[in-house]
């Protein structure tokens, strides 16, 4: 296939974090590797790198941000989960405003995967129980509306493997039928706001018959592959073609929480030659790491590359 052409306007997405509340849940040894992994009980968004982001992403030409709430949002259904500092729903509200004026389309994200739903507490210990499900629901539900139906709602799903989470206090891992029951419970939900459901496609790598099978094709994949020595052969690569072969739409997921610095550029020429440009919706750039002024070369880094990639593409379009 050739590369794809523009027939459309492409995403081109920055995944922000409100929580970071998702990965161990449990204090790390003070030299422990990514220790800003660890669970904290507060909120970890810094307002001037916030805005800073947001400036910067208007500035590279993006036109997404994917926003992943956690317990960051005092909710009205649920506001025991929320985290102190937690962002109250007019915040929330005002700082959605403020992404659409820049010209950044924010989209939520609720990751339900079992391993990076600790933001859920208590209710991350009582998966697929009849209050999970409608914890599950009413928190899309809100969400839907705070973003007044945003076209497309981030569900997570992935890396709910037994290794992914050998590091946890708490480790449950749904398989076969109800991994299927309850991934098509939250495309539901989803879908009943006005929202097009959006999940990671990792699953699909060990269980391709299986996904295949049970994929629906409204829902929009974000396969990833976060290394620079972009491999054609690897299993990861190779899915971006698998998911064209097999028709769902697409926004390839590029990274440089390690120091990558070709991941996304890489990852947006093989996709625009494996990926139809109808189903080729755009691309996301991931930093992995808290809204905090710590972090803020990463952010910029990450966003700085996406600028450099967009403007690699458009002038292949020329």
């Amino acid at each position: 296939m050739g590369p794809a052409t523009a027939k459309k306007d492409l995403f081109w997405a920055n995944l922000v974090h409100i929580s970071f509340e998702m990965w161990w849940d449990r204090e790390l040894p003070p030299d422990a590797e990514r220790k800003y992994y660890e669970a904290k009980p507060y909120l970890r968004v810094d307002d001037a790198l916030w805005n800073d982001i947001l400036a910067k992403m208007r500035a590279a030409g993006m036109n997404m941000i994917v926003l992943d709430l956690g317990n960051g949002v005092q909710y009205r259904s649920h506001p025991e989960i929320a985290l102190k500092n937690a962002w109250s729903t007019g915040r929330l509200r005002e700082e959605l405003a403020k992404c659409r004026e820049l010209g950044l389309e924010p989209i939520p994200k609720l990751n339900f995967s079992a391993c990076h739903d600790f933001w859920l507490h208590p209710y991350d210990r009582m998966l697929s129980t009849p209050t999970y499900y409608t914890v599950c629901a009413e928190l899309i539900a809100e969400v839907i509306e705070l973003f007044d139906t945003p076209a497309f709602f981030h569900l997570g799903m992935d890396e709910e493997t037994a290794g992914n989470q050998r590091l946890l206090r708490y480790s449950v891992v749904r398989q076969y039928d109800l991994w299927w029951h309850d991934l098509n419970l939250l495309i539901d939900a989803a879908q009943d706001g006005g929202s097009r459901p959006w999940v990671w496609s990792d699953y699909l790598w060990e269980h391709p018959e299986d996904f295949f099978a049970n994929m629906p094709a409204s829902v929009l994949q974000s396969n990833w592959y976060y290394n620079d020595d972009f491999e054609p052969e690897d299993l990861m690569v190779k899915a971006y073609a698998q998911l064209e072969e097999h028709g769902y739409d697409q926004v390839p997921t590029a990274s440089n929480f390690a120091g990558q610095t070709q991941n996304l550029q890489r990852t947006v020429e093989h996709c625009t030659q494996v990926i139809g440009p109808d189903r080729l919706f755009g691309f996301m750039q991931t930093p992995w790491r808290p809204t905090q002024e710590e972090f803020r070369n990463i952010h910029m880094d990450a966003i700085a590359q996406a600028g450099k990639a967009r403007a690699w593409y458009e002038s292949t379009r020329r």
